[in-house]
């Protein structure tokens, strides 16, 4: 019983050794202390053995120890004792190297973090901004609304003639390029109605804000708008331009209804295009003297007028304004040149001429109409290419240049820009 007590003993020892980290190496003192017994680590014996099946559960770097006693112990001693200690090694040596495993798992992930971090970095920030504005609007959204509601209602007045004059221009422009289009055809009552459309809409424009005189503007003189803040200029500004658009528009309802004898359709032509011109220079002049004046009485912060920064503002202002002016008035001096000499697209055509063509219009597809020969040869109807040179400089079918600009205001059309400055 005694020497049993004494091997398990020992066999606790080897134990705690294995659980140990550091190497194992004989302990002289321990040795010593233990004399009488005859246990020993022979490093002859101590022994690597890698596992290869998956029940193994030992490192390759695990070592198995063998341990002997007397020889006067009995043979089943030393056998259960090595079988004892090798199990319990067996067993220490599959848990450490399960941990060791888990924590190699469990290590890989995190080894390129910032890489992970940079790849997904921006999208998150801007999902995650996205969310946010997101989130805003739909808190914020009963605030807009009641906010849109109260700036409707206050400026009900201003918003109602907004959109009537837009809605006006689109339909009497739109009806304009009709009519110039059936040439001979267009209706004389149309143009008529027209015309009593667009006089009726601006006098009731301006018998509804009597008081501030906007038909001042017309004739570069100053309205009766007191204070003339940005948001007065800005609106005095836009429906002054949108009146020159009716009076050019009104213009043209005049030639259209003057009889085809006196006026010719290419003669028409160059009526309208002048009209557009010339009402596209009024419109670049008429905001003038509102802005400048704005720009002068530039008001400090105390309130006082700062005379010296209005004027240089007005100065600058005024050099941009002259330098479009220049680009009109050259505009302005071609087309009146086409009106007074003509527009020299061609010349006519002979009977032979014709004939070799084929009699057939290559654009209207019926016989020639007073027929012209264009510098790449090519015949067509005076009218179709007239036409055709409202909104194109190159023959139909060749695509030689004919033509230096495109004079697309033949056609009747009004220029919708909204000249606000």
């Amino acid at each position: 019983m005694k020497l049993r007590l004494q091997n398990d003993g020992e066999s606790q020892r080897v134990v705690k050794l294995r659980e140990s980290p550091a190497t194992m190496q004989p302990n002289s003192s321990e040795h010593g202390a233990h004399s009488g017994n005859d246990l020993s680590l022979n490093p002859e014996l101590l022994t690597r053995t890698p596992v290869t099946g998956p029940t193994g559960g030992l490192d390759r770097n695990d070592v198995r120890i063998p341990i002997t006693s007397r020889s006067g112990e009995s043979s089943g001693g030393p056998s259960s004792r090595r079988s004892r200690v090798n199990s319990h090694g067996h067993s220490h040596s599959h848990a450490h190297g399960h941990n060791r495993a888990q924590l190699h798992s469990h290590s890989e992930p995190g080894l390129n973090p910032p890489d992970s971090e940079v790849d997904s970095g921006e999208p998150t920030t801007s999902f995650s901004e996205l969310r946010c504005l997101f989130r805003w609007l739909q808190k914020s959204l009963p605030f807009l609304v009641i906010l849109c509601a109260k700036l409707v209602i206050q400026h009900t007045l201003g918003l109602a003639v907004g959109v009537g004059l837009f809605t006006t221009f689109l339909y009497v422009n739109k009806s304009i390029q009709t009519q110039v289009f059936l040439q001979d055809r267009h209706s004389k009552l149309r143009c008529m109605w027209l015309l009593l459309f667009l006089i009726f809409s601006t006098l009731l424009l301006y018998y509804t804000f009597v008081t501030e005189t906007l038909y001042c503007c017309l004739v570069l003189l100053r309205p009766t708008i007191d204070p003339l803040t940005f948001w007065e200029v800005l609106w005095a500004v836009g429906i002054t331009n949108f009146i020159i658009k009716f009076l050019c528009m009104g213009i043209k309802c005049l030639i259209l209804l003057l009889p085809s004898s006196l006026v010719t359709y290419r003669t028409q032509g160059r009526w309208l295009m002048l009209t557009e011109e010339l009402a596209q220079v009024h419109q670049a002049v008429a905001p003038f003297p509102l802005w400048f004046r704005y720009l002068v009485t530039y008001q400090e912060d105390d309130g006082t007028p700062g005379f010296t920064l209005g004027i240089l503002l007005a100065l600058l202002y005024l050099i941009l304004k002259l330098l479009e002016l220049y680009k009109q008035w050259t505009s302005l001096l071609k087309t009146v040149k086409i009106f007074l000499q003509g527009e020299h697209t061609g010349t006519a055509a002979t009977r032979s001429q014709c004939s070799e063509a084929g009699d057939v219009c290559p654009i209207c597809q019926g016989e020639y109409r007073e027929p012209r020969v264009l510098l790449c040869q090519h015949i067509f109807c005076d009218e179709c290419i007239a036409l055709w040179f409202n909104r194109e400089k190159s023959c139909p079918l060749c695509r030689t240049v004919i033509t230096e600009k495109v004079y697309k205001w033949r056609d009747g059309a009004t220029s919708p820009h909204l000249q606000v400055y």
